[in-house]
Formats: C-alpha cells, structure tokens, sequence
C-alpha cells in the first residue's frame, strides 16, 4: 500500500480586535497574521514572524459593542464605519494573503487560545466570502500545545506560567498585527520546546 504524502503545514499566527464576545451581534474591527513557520516531514522551521505580515481595520457590522472589550483595543468605531473596509472586501484580501503566503502548503491558523479568534475568523471568513482558505478546522490552539508538552492540565495554562524561554520578547499591544507577530514568536518557541526537563 503506497504511503500517502502530505503536504506541509504553514502555520499562520492570527489576531484580532473585537468589540464584544461573539461574532454576528458584534464586529470585528481588526485583523493581524504573521507567518509563523512550516512544517513538514524533516520537523518544523520557524520563519521571520515579521517577514510576512497582515493588517487590515474592518467597519463594524452592527450598533451592538461591549465598552470594556471595545477599550481593549483602543479603536475607534465611530471612524472606522467611515474608514475601515467593508468586511467583504478585507476578508477576500486577508484569503488572498493566506492562499499566496502558503502557495505549495496547507494553511493553518494558530493562535492563543484558538477557540475565540477561531470563532470569529471562521465565521467572518464564511459569512462575507463563503469560504475558508483554512478549511472548516485547520486551526491549532497554543494553549493546548503547551499543555500538552507540559503534561498539565489545559485550564491551569497561563504565559505567566510558562517557562522564561518560552515568552515571546516582544510585548503584547492589544494591536492585531503586533500581536499576531508576538504570538508567532511565541507559536516558533513551543515547536521547537521538547516539555519540561526530567527530574533528575
């Protein structure tokens, strides 16, 4: 039986800024990726995160918004309804980016956690192209990466739990393409870590 090859991973770091808990009800007002590396049979090579870069501010697609996440970010909703791009058009560039960034690889989203940029990502992604250059799950969380390197439980993950060497060295804005850039830094360090040393 012949062995089916696979074509590698090119993991993409995502970020972004919204304006309340859930896609649909409120928006999401900006988004960052960085290309965080690719891995293939030989193991994983991280890349340049700020080599290959994204960033696009979005108008809100709704009146509804949770002040304090909106603070979160410090964006300005009222000027982005005038200067952000129509979801439409940011997201079929954002696909675009991704398809031209993993040309020879299959793209997945990493990020921290997974399961909320996911939710927005995926829906926005459907909603306003009707695809997916992801797939429906080509995601990774990096929580659960750590987690499971580490051998504890996924609720107990915190960065301020990790190990020093595994802290990304730049800081965490709350800008989307800085922190997709951060993220990434901090994606490369947990491939590459092999868990926790051994007692001795």
């Amino acid at each position: 039986m012949a062995v089916r090859r696979s074509r590698p991973s090119l993991y993409i770091s995502v970020d972004f800024e919204a304006d309340g808990p859930i896609p649909g009800p409120y928006s999401m007002l900006s988004l960052g990726a960085a290309v965080a590396g690719v891995q293939d049979a030989e193991g994983f090579t991280a890349a340049d995160p700020e080599a290959r870069t994204f960033y696009r501010e979005l108008r809100p697609i709704g009146d509804d918004f949770v002040p304090d996440a909106l603070a979160v970010s410090g964006l300005d909703r009222e000027r982005l309804r005038v200067e952000g791009l129509e979801p439409a058009l940011g997201l079929s560039q954002f696909t675009r980016w991704v398809r031209e960034v993993s040309e020879g690889a299959q793209p997945v989203m990493c990020g921290y956690p997974a399961s909320y940029d996911w939710t927005f990502l995926y829906w926005y992604l459907i909603r306003f192209t009707g695809e997916s250059p992801f797939g429906h799950s080509g995601c990774l969380d990096m929580k659960t990466l750590y987690a499971t390197k580490a051998g504890v439980p996924l609720r107990a993950v915190a960065k301020r739990s990790m190990p020093a060497e595994l802290l990304p060295r730049r800081r965490h804005t709350h800008h989307a393409r800085d922190d997709a850039v951060e993220q990434a830094e901090l994606f490369a360090h947990l491939m590459a870590w092999q868990g926790p040393a051994s007692p001795r």
